[in-house]
């Protein structure tokens, strides 16, 4: 009789489906009524789960037939994308309100979400990392045309569909590449076979799997779908998209080139070097001309994720530290920034120009306020918390002597400086051709603070997120 797998490890995820499956049908029982009891409840489960995260990992564990690892760096970053799927579904209950939107589909949709990004984190094997890519892409695609009666929503939907499917079927190329050459598909299998050599077929199947990868963050040059949805998807979900399933993708990528390609770094990092650099100077230039703030944002988050990139490039545990750092830094500006974008409404309306925001600081100060300390942190002005993200990518890349990285990404966060400055200049310099409403909801008002705060905080008390990087870092090196 076949013995059992250790369900321990895996009780955050497990959590996390029951409450899914559970919200479902008191949705259906309870029909138009259940949406914002689901909601809270879903925000609560997960919060719970985050709890569960660091008690389910006590060390390297693995279980499922070697399908599923548990470490330090799966403990870190699902706690960050827990975090950021909490904060989005709360910014989404007072939206789903106004807009006449509010169907329990929508929080089980996120949860569900939550659950592949998680099964992604802890994925030890390439067919465990699909199944957890696709578990996500599906709810995602859904999510992305949520709001049916608008044209831009379905469009959003259809392209993300069209192009992520793309994506999955590069990764299931490259994934049956590497099986066909190496003869498994497990990570810890695959990292010791190449140790004897590495036949080309892998190398090309690698490629495959990087360039898939590459586009769930939204690298360059596979970006191309970003600026579309970002603009057309409900801005909840926009929100949704810029952080947790960001954060998932990029720690399976670190986890994938670190673990069984770990002995390939000098094959992989000319690509992840030309990713980074490619992405950075599009992030810059490309948003410049963007009139739109969610296009905007789009844009900035291409430029965010190649100087997160950087510290993949290094290869090393001082880079994949500065990798987390940046993440989890990455998650509070953006969480920030997207719900004092969800307030801006004027006679009911979401407003979406930048030029919506003219003389913010007049009519509503604390809003302005907020959202200048979101802007200059992610332009990367000391002392914010920005700055010190990049100071830690670039600071692991100069050890290691990739200076051409380092100075590329200075000068790119200079170009980018100027229109995190024009929405500053907009806010405070600009008279208001018509003030935005008053009244953003005490949870919104409640978001935009908290992260506000952490992002000036941050600076003076920036040891507990550095340490756990450190940890989590290691654990990935087997420390």
């Amino acid at each position: 009789m076949q013995e059992l797998p250790n369900f321990a490890p895996a009780l955050p995820e497990i959590f996390i489906a029951f409450s899914a499956i559970a919200l479902l049908l008191l949705g259906v029982f309870r029909k138009e009524d259940a949406t914002q009891g689901i909601t809270v409840l879903a925000i609560v489960a997960m919060l719970f789960a985050g709890l569960l995260v660091p008690a389910a990992a006590g060390g390297r564990v693995v279980t499922f037939g070697g399908m599923f690892v548990v470490d330090g760096f799966s403990a870190f970053t699902k706690v960050l994308v827990l975090l950021a799927s909490a904060f989005t579904m709360a910014m989404s209950a007072n939206w789903l309100h106004r807009e006449k939107l509010e169907r329990f589909e929508y929080p089980v949709l996120m949860l569900l979400a939550t659950l592949g990004m998680m099964l992604m984190i802890s994925a030890n094997n390439l067919m465990a990392l699909y199944l957890g890519l696709e578990l996500q892409s599906l709810a995602l695609y859904v999510l992305a045309a949520y709001q049916r009666d608008s044209g831009r929503a379905t469009e959003a939907g259809l392209k993300y569909f069209v192009l992520g499917s793309l994506a999955s079927g590069m990764l299931l190329y490259g994934s049956s590449l590497i099986y066909g050459f190496a003869g498994t598909t497990g990570f810890d299998a695959l990292g010791h076979s190449f140790a004897q050599g590495v036949p080309v077929g892998v190398t090309v199947g690698m490629v495959f799997v990087i360039a898939a990868l590459a586009f769930k963050i939204s690298a360059v040059p596979f970006h191309m779908w970003t600026p579309d949805v970002y603009e057309g998807a409900p801005t909840p979900v926009t929100a949704f998209f810029a952080v947790a399933p960001k954060i998932a993708a990029f720690s399976l990528l670190v986890r994938v080139m670190v673990g069984p390609f770990g002995d390939l770094t000098h094959q992989w990092s000319q690509v992840v070097i030309f990713i980074s650099l490619a992405s950075m100077a599009l992030g810059a230039f490309g948003a410049i001309a963007q009139n739109n703030i969610k296009r905007l944002m789009a844009y900035s988050s291409i430029g965010h994720v190649g100087y997160a990139l950087i510290g993949l490039a290094v290869g090393d545990q001082v880079g994949i530290r500065g990798v987390l750092i940046y993440l989890a830094i990455y998650l509070f500006m953006n969480v920030g920034t997207f719900a004092v974008i969800l307030a801006m409404r004027q006679k009911g309306r979401l407003m979406e120009g930048i030029d919506d925001l003219a003389g913010l600081s007049k009519t509503h100060p604390m809003s302005a306020a907020a959202m200048a300390i979101f802007m200059f942190s992610m332009a990367g002005i000391p002392p914010l918390a920005g700055f010190w993200g990049k100071l830690y990518v670039f600071m692991a890349a100069i050890e290691k002597g990739f200076i051409t990285l380092a100075v590329v990404g200075v000068l790119t966060s200079v170009v980018s400086a100027y229109y995190y400055l024009r929405i500053i200049k907009v806010m405070y310099f600009d008279e208001p051709v018509e003030a935005l409403d008053h009244g953003t909801g005490k949870g919104l008002s409640f978001i935009v603070a908290f992260n506000a705060i952490l992002i000036v905080v941050f600076t003076f008390l920036p040891s507990s997120l550095v340490s756990s990087a450190s940890t989590a870092a290691a654990a990935l090196f087997g420390g």
